[in-house]
C-alpha cells in the first residue's frame, strides 16, 4: 500500500459530507483525497441489479469530490466507485445516514419524514446533576425476545415502545418494567448498523453488535423492515420517544475504537489506511479486534464528533457510553464533550477507561481511567468497585468483599467516596488503582458490579463461592447492590441483575463469560423468573427509590463528599460503616460482609429510622433504632436520623 500521509494532510472541515437532501436537489460530497476519480452510482433499491444512473463526481477543495442532482431523490440508494492506484472499488458512503439491507448501499433520506408525531418537541429527562442518574444496560434483543414477555414486536425497536405488556405471572415487562423499576436512563448496547448479523436472513441470529459498519445508521435487524432505509430510522425514533415519555433517558453504546473489518470498509475504500493506526508489523490493535481507529487524525476526529452530534440532534440521544474509550485520544473526547454539552447540558458522557491491548498512541494521550482528571465532563467505569465487591473480573474463582475475601475494607472505602481523594482513605493500602484516586469528582465515576462483559454478578458469585447456598448468594447479591447504590458516583446495573440473571452456555455446560454470539435463548431476559426472584427484584427497586430520595447519596463534588462523609472505626473485620451529614439530613450506613450478625453503636445520640435492612429496602421506615443496633450477616443497614 502506498503511503498517502502527505495527501491526507488536507482535511475538510465543512458540515456537508454525505448526501444533503432537499426536495429540489441532493448534493453529495465525499472525502477521498488520494482518488484518481470518483463515480456516483444511483440505485432504485438497496441491493440487486437495479442501477438507475451513474456520473463522474467533480474534484473539489480539501480532498473532496462533489456531485449534485436535481429532483426529489428521497428513497434513492447510492454508492461511490472510488479509483485509487488504478483500482476501482464500489463502496457505501462513510457519512451514510440511511442504508439498505446489510448496509451495502447508502440511501438518500428526507429525515423530517421519518419523525413520529410530536418528535420535534420530544426531549429526555433533565437531571439536576449527573449523580442523579441510575443507568440500566440492555440489549434491544435481550429485553424483548422472550416469549414470556408478552411483547408483540419481539427483538425489535418497537418492542420497547409497547405498554401494558406482562408475563404469565402478571409482572410488567419491557418498557413498563423499566418504569416500575425506577431507573432514570437505559444504556442501549450497540444500535448502530453492525456487521455480525445478516439482515436478509430469516434464521435466528444473535450478536451483541460490537462490529461497527455504519456509525450513523440504526441497526436493521432491530427494525421490522431492514430493506427500506427510512423504516429503521422511524422505528428507532419511536423507541426513543417512548422512553422519553416514560421519563427515561437514552444512552447509546458507541464503538469508535475499531471497525468491523478494514478491508472492504467504506473508510478504507475512500481513504486507505488513514482511519487506522499502524505499527511496523501491521495494524495497531488496542481494541483486541484486529484494528484500531486513529481518532487523533483530523478527519477521524471530525467523523467521531460529527457522528455523536448527529445522534444527539437527530435522535435526541441523552448520553454516550464509549466502548474501550482508552483507545481514543483525550483531545477528541474533550472536543466532542464540549460540543455535546452545547446541545444538551444534561448529557452523560462516559466510557471504559482502558484498552483491550497495546496501542501505538502514547499513554499520556489516551482517555484511560488514570487520565480522566485531565478531562471535564467525561466519566469512566470504576472497575475498582466491581473487582473489590465481587472479585477480579478476569479470575473467576477470586472472591471479593461480599464473598469472603479478607482485608478489603480500605478498598471498599475507596469505592464509597467515588474513587476521589478523601482524608480517611489510605491510598497506599490495597486498591485496584495503585496510583491512587483517579476521579476529580463522583460525577466522573460509574459504579457497577456487572455489565454485558464477563460473568454476570449471580454467575460470578456462583463460581467464586460454590459452597454457598442460594440463600447466601442472594444475600451477597443484595449486599453488592447496596454498596453500588449507597456509594458516591453514578450507579449502573446490567439488565436482569436485579433478579439474578444467569447465562449457562448450552455448548459447554458452563456459565458463559462472554455470550456475545451465543443463542438468544442464553441472552434473553427471562421474565418468567421474576416470580421466583421477586424478593431480590423488590430489593433493587427499593434501593433505587431510597437513593433517589436522598441527595446525600448523590453528592456531585469531591469537596462536598470530604466535608460530609465520615468513616467510623469498628471493632469487627469485614465491616465498613460511615455517616453522611449534610444540611438536609444525616445518613448512617453499615456493610457487614461477615456471615454472622454484628452489633454496632450508632454514631451519635438520637434515634434513626431504618430504610434498608437484610432483605428489604425502600422509602418506608422498617423500624427505629437508638444507641446501638444489630446488623445481620451479609447485609447492609441504612438509616436516616430523625430530625
Amino acid at each position: 500500500m502506498i503511503d498517502y500521509m502527505d495527501a491526507y494532510k488536507d482535511a475538510y472541515l465543512g458540515d456537508d459530507l454525505g448526501a444533503v437532501y432537499t426536495e429540489e436537489k441532493t448534493c453529495f460530497r465525499v472525502w477521498a483525497p488520494t482518488a484518481e476519480s470518483v463515480t456516483i452510482c444511483l440505485y432504485r433499491e438497496g441491493s440487486g441489479n437495479n442501477l438507475i444512473d451513474k456520473a463522474l463526481m467533480t474534484k473539489d477543495r480539501h480532498g473532496t469530490w462533489i456531485y449534485q442532482k436535481r429532483g426529489d431523490l428521497s428513497g434513492i440508494y447510492y454508492t461511490y466507485l472510488v479509483k485509487i492506484d488504478h483500482t476501482e472499488r464500489e463502496t457505501a458512503d462513510p457519512y451514510a445516514r440511511a442504508v439498505g439491507v446489510n448496509g451495502q448501499r447508502a440511501m438518500v433520506v428526507d429525515l423530517m419524514s421519518t419523525n413520529p408525531d410530536g418528535f420535534l418537541d420530544d426531549k429526555g429527562p433533565e437531571p439536576e446533576q449527573k449523580t442523579d442518574a441510575v443507568i440500566y444496560e440492555l440489549s434491544v434483543a435481550d429485553m424483548t425476545a422472550e416469549r414470556s414477555s408478552g411483547i408483540r414486536h419481539r427483538g425489535k425497536y418497537l418492542g420497547l415502545t409497547e405498554q401494558g405488556t406482562k408475563n404469565p405471572d402478571g409482572f410488567s415487562t419491557g418498557l413498563d418494567y423499566l418504569k416500575h423499576l425506577g431507573i432514570t436512563h437505559v444504556q442501549l448496547m450497540p444500535v448502530f448498523d453492525f456487521g455480525s448479523i445478516d439482515e436478509a436472513s430469516e434464521k435466528e441470529q444473535y450478536n451483541w453488535g460490537y462490529d461497527p459498519v455504519h456509525y450513523n445508521v440504526p441497526e436493521g435487524s432491530y427494525s421490522t423492515d431492514p430493506y427500506h432505509g427510512e423504516v429503521r430510522i422511524r422505528e428507532f425514533k419511536q423507541m426513543v420517544q417512548a422512553f422519553h415519555q416514560a421519563g427515561i433517558g437514552v444512552i447509546m453504546d458507541v464503538v469508535f475504537n475499531h471497525a468491523f473489518h478494514i478491508e472492504g470498509s467504506c473508510f478504507q475504500n475512500t481513504a486507505p489506511d488513514y482511519y487506522f493506526r499502524k505499527t511496523e508489523n501491521g495494524y495497531s490493535d488496542a481494541s483486541a479486534c484486529g484494528n484500531e481507529i486513529a481518532s487523533e487524525r483530523p478527519m477521524a476526529q471530525k467523523y467521531i464528533i460529527d457522528s455523536v452530534v448527529y445522534w444527539a440532534k437527530e435522535y435526541h440521544i441523552d448520553g454516550f457510553r464509549f466502548d474501550l474509550m482508552g483507545c481514543l485520544d483525550l483531545e477528541t473526547m474533550q472536543k466532542l464533550t464540549d460540543e455535546l454539552q452545547q446541545i444538551n447540558p444534561h448529557i452523560l458522557i462516559y466510557g471504559e477507561g482502558w484498552t483491550g491491548g497495546a496501542s501505538v498512541l502514547p499513554e499520556a494521550k489516551r482517555a484511560v481511567k488514570t487520565n480522566i482528571s485531565k478531562l471535564n465532563g467525561v466519566g469512566a467505569f470504576s472497575d475498582d468497585i466491581r473487582d473489590t465487591v465481587r472479585g477480579h473480573v478476569f479470575y473467576p474463582q477470586e472472591r471479593g468483599f461480599v464473598s469472603g475475601r479478607l482485608g478489603m475494607e480500605n478498598a471498599i472505602r475507596y469505592s464509597v467516596v467515588g474513587a476521589a481523594a478523601h482524608p480517611q482513605v489510605d491510598y497506599k493500602a490495597y486498591t485496584f488503582t495503585p496510583s491512587g484516586p483517579w476521579a476529580k469528582n463522583p460525577s466522573d465515576v460509574i459504579n457497577y458490579v456487572s455489565c454485558h462483559d464477563n460473568l454476570t454478578l449471580w454467575d460470578k458469585l456462583s463460581v467464586s463461592a460454590p459452597e454457598t447456598s442460594e440463600e447466601e448468594r442472594l444475600a451477597m447479591n443484595r449486599l453488592s447492590a447496596a454498596i453500588v447504590f449507597t456509594s458516591q458516583g453514578i450507579p449502573f446495573l446490567l439488565s436482569g441483575e436485579e433478579f439474578g440473571r444467569t447465562k449457562p452456555d448450552p455448548n459447554t455446560g458452563m456459565l458463559s463469560e462472554n455470550s456475545y454470539d451465543l443463542p438468544i435463548g442464553v441472552n434473553s431476559i427471562k421474565y418468567s423468573q421474576l416470580a421466583e426472584k421477586e424478593e431480590l427484584y423488590r430489593y433493587y427497586q427499593g434501593l433505587i427509590a431510597f437513593r433517589r430520595q436522598h441527595r446525600s447519596l448523590r453528592l456531585a463534588a469531591a469537596e462536598e463528599v470530604n466535608r460530609s462523609l465520615r468513616f467510623l472505626e469498628t471493632e469487627q473485620p469485614n465491616v465498613v460503616a460511615f455517616t453522611i451529614q449534610t444540611e438536609e439530613e444525616t445518613l448512617f450506613v453499615v456493610y457487614n460482609a461477615n456471615r454472622e450478625e454484628i452489633t454496632v453503636s450508632l454514631p451519635e445520640s438520637g434515634a434513626f429510622n431504618v430504610y434498608v435492612e437484610d432483605k428489604k429496602a425502600g422509602i418506608e421506615c422498617l423500624r427505629s433504632i437508638a444507641d446501638q443496633t444489630v446488623v445481620k450477616g451479609l447485609s447492609c443497614l441504612a438509616a436516616v436520623k430523625i430530625s
